[in-house]
């Protein structure tokens, strides 16, 4: 199986992994939003302690958002660097599917789980979200929400939903359904590891010169009050 490095800065947790044969055999922290100078630096401590060179690897993988803008920038350009400089392809994942990952192989979901939504924080009572069946396939496509007392109620009716994210925190004093559940994690490197995978084994490599992170853009355009003259 594939030797693979793995890269997620989406949030404010920055976080490396190496796996080897399904497994991530190293695996590297930080939540201070020190991104730019750590991220190239877990990298190169982790290759080093298992006596491995970035062309040892088979491919790079980077979460490619949605989230932090600055975030996404130093993790997709300590990416591209190594596919580069190791002659290696990309792989990118999005930060959302590595939510729902870390849900199902964390075994973080409610009995009788209908639907997973991930969620990565925004602002004010903004997120960014999408839907995922408890099997991890994508069914609504992500979008920012502006969460609310009646947000994802038709969901909420057929059952439990599980909300996870950094966004999820700040849902569970607005979304009061029984059937709400909530986990408050950032995505991670090591919850990478799946869909990485999936996307190396079926090539679905990225143009290491044109591939760029996935933005979403502003919610609402809003016009200053402020008087100019």
């Amino acid at each position: 199986m594939a030797r693979l490095i793995l890269i997620e800065t989406s949030t404010s947790l920055c976080s490396t992994a190496l796996s080897q044969d399904g497994k991530v055999i190293s695996y590297k922290e930080n939540a201070d939003r020190s991104h730019a100078s750590l991220t190239a630096q877990f990298i190169s401590d982790m290759l080093e302690e298992h006596g491995l060179a970035a062309s040892d690897c088979d491919a790079v993988c980077v979460s490619m958002g949605p989230g932090s803008y600055t975030g996404l920038r130093v993790g997709v350009s300590t990416a591209k660097g190594l596919c580069f400089g190791a002659g290696k392809p990309l792989l990118a994942v999005g930060s959302l599917d590595v939510l729902v990952w870390n849900a199902i192989t964390n075994n973080r979901l409610p009995e009788g789980c209908k639907y997973i939504v991930p969620m990565i924080d925004a602002r004010r009572m903004e997120v960014y979200s999408a839907v995922f069946t408890p099997d991890g396939r994508q069914i609504r496509e992500t979008a920012p929400a502006i969460i609310d007392g009646s947000s994802f109620s038709d969901l909420l009716a057929e059952g439990p939903v599980l909300f996870i994210g950094d966004g999820a925190g700040k849902c569970a004093d607005v979304i009061s359904s029984p059937d709400a559940h909530f986990v408050t994690v950032c995505p991670d490197a090591a919850s990478m590891l799946r869909p990485a995978e999936t996307e190396y084994k079926e090539k679905r490599f990225k143009d290491v010169a044109y591939f760029e992170p996935f933005y979403l853009k502003d919610f609402v355009a809003t016009v200053s009050k402020k008087k100019l003259f």
